[in-house]
């Protein structure tokens, strides 16, 4: 049953997810990146949905084997290419920095994400004719406005840096490279919301099977989820492997002998974890810091626990779709304007923005009141498409 106002909430708690599992590897020492990334990878991508759709999903993989072979194919395939967007991220912070890098990928992202599916399917010629597609249309759109925005103000905090500090931040600023790669970057990561679109045969075959063991629908995605990030999963394995033998750090992940690589910090600016598995990319290459042995059990429990987290963006996520009506390809702004909303809502919680100056202060506002606005506005418009 269609519940717009249910469904945003959903959407929220997911945003809050993304912008606060990266917090949890704060806890992690003495491991490089590509160690603690792929162990909370293996939580995010394989353990937790697995684990919830075996749960939730009666004869889960009955069900996925059901589904035609293309669309497994298909929604595996958008996974990988989704794979490629994340670990793409980290050069447009490279070459244009957070402020301006994190706008223009995470712009496309939402645009191509949120109006490609509609498009493909032909929907979106009969959405714009409607007063509820619409007024859904308006809310993408200022979605985007507060993307751009937010990433003003992150720029005006980088301008404000010493020279010092932007030698720091950005040391490789290219305009035109950084641009081409923003844009893969962006358009590669809305591929999960492709994904997502491919998989409806599952999804299909989900809820049918759901109604008959007398289970509720809000699960019905869940199955679409295990597929898509299959392949999440073997882009990313690939690489952190690649990474392990390149730094030499496979011995990380049994404490075999002690090491001299450390920690990474965590990626700072406007959003502490929008798009967070985008942003630690950059922090690929660790940084030597005081040698000896790792703790072994709280890194595997605080990677884990970053990896679970990881993971409920998207089981909110997919509760969400379920509540949102006949325009749900909505979902996906309103999952980015979240993301970006409680991102720099724990920016501010960790003093972030501290000592940069009322103009970036206006600007942060101003940002978040729009991003909030634009999702009472797509909520909004899909309570129209329910009610009329």
């Amino acid at each position: 049953m269609p519940n717009p106002l249910i469904g945003v909430f959903y959407h929220w708690l997911g945003g809050l997810a993304s912008a606060s599992f990266y917090i949890f590897y704060r806890g992690v020492k003495k491991w490089s990146w590509e160690t603690y990334w792929l162990v909370g990878g293996f939580f995010s991508w394989i353990i937790a949905p697995i684990g919830l759709a075996w749960l939730l999903v009666p004869d889960l993989w009955s069900t996925i084997q059901a589904a035609p072979v293309s669309t497994i194919g298909w929604a595996y395939f958008f996974g990988v290419l989704w794979g490629f967007g994340g670990l793409t991220y980290g050069l447009t912070m490279r070459y244009l920095g957070l402020g301006l890098g994190m706008a223009v990928v995470l712009g496309f992202c939402a645009a191509f994400g949120t109006l490609v599916p509609p498009l493909v399917s032909g929907q979106l010629a009969v959405i714009i004719h409607t007063h509820a597609g619409q007024t859904i249309l308006l809310g993408v759109a200022m979605c985007l406005a507060g993307i751009g925005v937010s990433g003003m103000a992150g720029m005006s905090k980088e301008n404000e840096l010493s020279p010092e500090e932007k030698a720091a931040t950005i040391k490789e600023f290219a305009f035109v490279k950084g641009m081409l790669v923003a844009t893969f970057s962006g358009v590669m990561s809305a591929c999960f919301s492709y994904g997502l679109q491919a998989g409806k045969p599952i999804e299909a075959l989900a809820k049918a099977s759901l109604l008959s063991h007398g289970g509720s629908d809000l699960w019905q995605n869940l199955p679409v989820l295990v597929v898509v990030l299959w392949g999440g999963f073997t882009t990313n394995f690939i690489w952190c492997v690649i990474l392990n033998l390149k730094n030499r750090s496979g011995h990380e992940y049994l404490n075999l002998r002690p090491s001299a690589v450390g920690e990474v910090s965590m990626a700072e600016g406007v959003m502490l974890s929008a798009a967070a598995e985008e942003n630690s990319v950059r922090n690929s290459a660790a940084s030597p810091v005081e040698s000896g042995a790792p703790p072994l059990i709280p890194n595997y429990i605080f990677s884990a626990l970053a990896g679970v987290c990881w993971y409920l963006q998207f089981f909110f996520y997919s509760m969400g779709v379920t509540k949102m009506g006949k325009y749900d390809f909505s979902s996906w702004t309103l999952h980015m304007a979240s993301i970006i909303i409680f991102g720099t809502l724990w920016g501010i919680a960790f003093h972030e923005w501290k000592g940069t100056s009322t103009r970036t202060h206006i600007l942060i506002g101003l940002g978040l009141a729009v991003l909030i606005g634009s999702t009472i506005v797509v909520g909004y418009g899909n309570y129209l498409g329910a009610t009329h």
